[in-house]
């Protein structure tokens, strides 16, 4: 809880966490949340989104702002999402820059820094060397100074986002670059997203989870229906979207055991984050290459470039 006055040093700040697909950002932001906003798996372009993750203790306020992961776009819906994690840095106070410390920096990394040196301007950034638990012992130091290189004048923080090492320390490096200032969000606020949002975002983790090769990537998940029924909990009814016919069947599998897993896993997941039972309803069906769609991914609510926007009259 909150003091009725607040501290006159009381901090409160915007946290972007900018980086290439898969280093942990989503992980991280779970784990200093003390909660699961965020979905994760261990497959790149889990997030694809941008997503708050709201911290207030009784020290200050930090809104983390979690975004795709930076990487080299082969498709429109990669664009988009590269726009989405640029547009993040906009009007934050801090840049987290995530890598992956179990190896040494990899040409998006590399990607990703030079856009903090391009555009992040006088914005404060710490290096963020996550899985510093899976790092080789002997390379510790030298991939610390390889990824120091990238941005030399950035603090570099080692940290755990799945052991929890270094996560105290990272947070009062953040807490000390806040500006002074009240929190913008209520105590009791830890994401803006709804849960039929966060539930869309969780039958695709599960998805990512159970699937192989290039189906996840090639699938959306829009919610149609989220209900409300009293003592019987929630139901909820999605469809997962896919590009192509042999996609389609991959996703069902033989007799519908890949769904059936698939839906119970997801289910589970939406139960632990709710609170309460649901009874989840999936269907799948086929909108062939919706990821070069400009139409489609304004429907599945993606922001395009303005670029695309243009083309089509938007």
């Amino acid at each position: 809880m909150l003091p009725e006055t607040l501290p006159e040093d009381y901090r409160a700040g915007f946290v972007a966490l900018a980086g290439r697909p898969n280093v942990g950002k989503s992980t991280l932001m779970n784990a200093l949340l003390g909660q699961k906003v965020a979905a994760v798996s261990p497959r790149p372009q889990t997030t694809r989104k941008r997503q708050l993750g709201i911290l207030t203790t009784d020290r200050g306020q930090i809104v983390f702002v979690d975004a795709p992961g930076i990487h080299k776009a082969h498709h429109k819906l990669g664009e988009a999402m590269n726009y989405e994690a640029l547009a993040t840095w906009e009007d934050v106070d801090l840049i987290l820059f995530m890598v992956d410390g179990a190896y040494p920096p990899h040409e998006e990394d590399r990607m990703v820094a030079q856009y903090i040196r391009e555009t992040a301007g006088e914005l404060p950034t710490l290096i963020v060397f996550n899985k510093v638990d899976l790092t080789p012992k002997d390379r510790l130091e030298a991939y610390q100074a390889m990824y120091q290189e990238l941005l030399p004048d950035a603090p570099l923080i080692p940290v755990s986002a799945l052991t929890g090492e270094g996560l105290d320390a990272l947070l009062d490096a953040i807490f000390e670059r806040l500006p002074v200032s009240p929190p913008y969000y209520d105590e009791d606020t830890i994401t803006d997203l709804t849960e039929r949002e966060i539930a869309a975002d969780l039958i695709r983790e599960a998805a990512l989870l159970h699937l192989r090769d290039e189906v996840p990537h090639a699938m959306a998940v829009r919610i149609d229906e989220y209900k409300e029924r009293g003592d019987h909990g929630a139901y909820i009814a999605a469809t997962l979207f896919v590009e192509r016919d042999s996609q389609k069947g991959i996703v069902i599998g033989k007799g519908g055991t890949m769904l059936k897993q698939i839906g119970t896993t997801a289910r589970q997941a939406i139960e632990a984050m709710s609170g309460r039972k649901v009874f989840l309803d999936l269907r799948v069906k086929v909108r062939k290459n919706w990821r070069n769609d400009p139409g489609t991914l304004r429907q599945f609510g993606f922001r395009l470039p303005s670029s695309q926007r243009k083309r089509q009259g938007g």
